[in-house]
């Protein structure tokens, strides 16, 4: 009944390092969070990620992968111990997830916070990447982006919690036809077309080229369009977390914020059965085809013999949510609600009308038409390789070397978060979520926290010296108001304090 849910965003941004041939960068990668860890006051190396609740071959559909056949990069409950990894003090975590510096935003329960987050994430890299500019073997630069148009994709990756009553069959059917279509929302551009960017021209997206499947449990190979990793980080009973796989890294607030409450909106009319049935015959082949189509009236066939566009879904999708949520009433976040539903029917009458009218909106629109602009100054064709330079440049996080910074100093994009909330969510963590405890434990106690993960905390207690574990099966609890006045002592002073939403171990 409204954009409400919990929710967050992982981005693995990508790392290099100039003319540096001997430092692979999964080592750069832990520089970047050894550096940024550091400079505030947090230990890297003595930070300590609890896997103990993990279980990363959990499959929605009722079984296990075994370990044996699983990829190694499936199983994330069995990193190096060496590798860099923080909690932060917003209650975020910063760690290396393979070849990548990862930036996992705090659980939040609105689009709104989802993108301040996010946003706190690119000025964490801004400022490593600064630490680390005058280093021995030169700048480490950083870029939030999922391709480096050579054959290589990372990810950019959502969660929502939804209710676990609900059949897997029906999140599968209703979403799948939703992320095919949304990509001419959230796409953030990109040029080349195919995994090696082996054609000329230009994309919507930057991730569609590398799925190959509808359905499935992986993330790196054989991605699919629903990904089915059965690890709520909460009530196994209560919930299942969506682990979105298809997005892209998006630096325009208006594009991420449809992101978010777009898919929070579909999923409260998924978990109510009132979704349109619109069944796509061939998903993956779709998806690429929504990606190469800058027309955006390509037809998808469907299984029933009709054939809709992107925006004729999208449309589709919309009516159906906003129907829902009259019908629902009762919305805590109405604003905000609101919000979302007029952005996503003013962006579909732009793309409908001119697409180049919402480039202060849509990243792939904005990165177009400075491409554009480009090749009509120089008088070149989407083949000219200093448009690949510029579609990275695109995406450095540094103000003064991104181009996406330059344009929106220049007033260029619609701004939905101010700098203040940013600079807030940076060190502070959200309020009404098990984040307040999480960050507030770090900031508050330190050396005292032995580790942490969304769903728990284990302390180490002086008096007896001891582990104490508090588990957060709610995502809700641990809150600012609920844990008022516990971090005034010690940690056997909030242990103290826990009460019946929360269990001690």
């Amino acid at each position: 009944m409204t954009v409400q849910r919990i929710m967050g965003i992982e981005t693995e941004y990508g790392v290099l390092r100039p003319g540096d041939q001997r430092t692979t960068p999964m080592v750069l990668s832990g520089l970047v969070v050894r550096a940024y860890a550091n400079d505030v006051g947090l230990n890297a190396a003595q930070s300590r990620w609890d896997y103990s609740d993990e279980s990363p071959l959990r499959d929605q559909r009722g079984y296990d992968i075994a370990r044996e056949v699983a990829h190694e990069s499936q199983l994330t409950d069995d990193i190096d111990p060496s590798f860099a990894n923080v909690v932060l003090k917003n209650g975020a975590r910063l760690y290396v997830d393979h070849a990548h510096p990862e930036y996992s935003s705090p659980e939040v329960t609105t689009p709104r916070d989802a993108v301040a987050y996010d946003r706190a994430g690119e000025v964490i890299m801004r400022r490593t990447a600064a630490l680390l500019a005058d280093d021995e073997d030169g700048p480490t630069q950083l870029y939030k982006n999922n391709t480096d148009g050579q054959g290589a994709s990372y990810g950019t990756h959502e969660n929502y919690l939804l209710r676990r009553d609900v059949p897997w069959a029906r999140v599968v059917a209703g979403m799948t036809p939703f992320f095919v279509a949304r990509q001419v929302v959230t796409g953030s551009g990109r040029v080349g077309i195919g995994t090696e960017s082996e054609r000329a021209g230009f994309q919507l997206t930057q991730r569609a080229d590398f799925f190959e499947a509808e359905v499935g449990l992986e993330t790196t190979l054989k991605r699919p369009i629903i990904n089915t990793r059965d690890e709520p980080h909460a009530d196994h009973r209560k919930y299942r977390r969506l682990h979105v796989i298809v997005g892209d890294a998006n630096h325009a607030d208006v594009a991420n914020l449809l992101k978010m409450g777009m898919t929070s909106l579909v999923l409260g009319a998924l978990e109510d059965e009132a979704l349109p049935r619109i069944v796509l015959a061939r998903p993956v082949t779709s998806m690429r085809a929504v990606s190469h189509d800058l027309t955006l009236a390509e037809p998808l066939d469907l299984v029933d013999g009709r054939a809709m566009s992107a925006l004729d879904i999208l449309e589709a999708y919309r009516d159906a949510t906003h129907t829902w949520w009259q019908r629902r009433g009762d919305d805590p976040v109405e604003e905000q609600t609101r919000e979302v539903f007029e952005h996503w029917g003013r962006v579909l009458g732009g793309l409908r009308r001119d697409p180049m009218s919402l480039a202060a909106d849509l990243d792939w629109v904005a990165k177009k038409s400075v491409m554009e602009a480009f090749m009509t100054r120089h008088d070149v064709g989407w083949d000219d390789p200093r448009l690949r330079a510029l579609d990275i440049q695109w995406s450095d996080v540094r103000a003064d070397k991104g181009l996406f910074h330059t344009f929106e100093r220049a007033g260029r994009f619609t701004r939905v978060v101010s700098d203040e909330d940013v600079a807030r969510a940076v060190v502070e963590p959200p309020r009404d979520t098990r984040a307040w405890l999480r960050g507030k434990s770090i900031e508050a106690f330190g050396s005292d926290v032995a580790s942490a993960s969304w769903d728990g905390m284990v302390y180490r207690t002086r008096q007896p010296s001891s582990y104490t574990r508090i588990r957060l099966p709610e995502p809700l609890a641990g809150s600012a108001e609920q844990t008022r006045g516990w971090f005034d002592a010690d940690v056997a002073h909030l242990i103290a304090q826990v009460g019946p939403d929360l269990v001690v171990e």
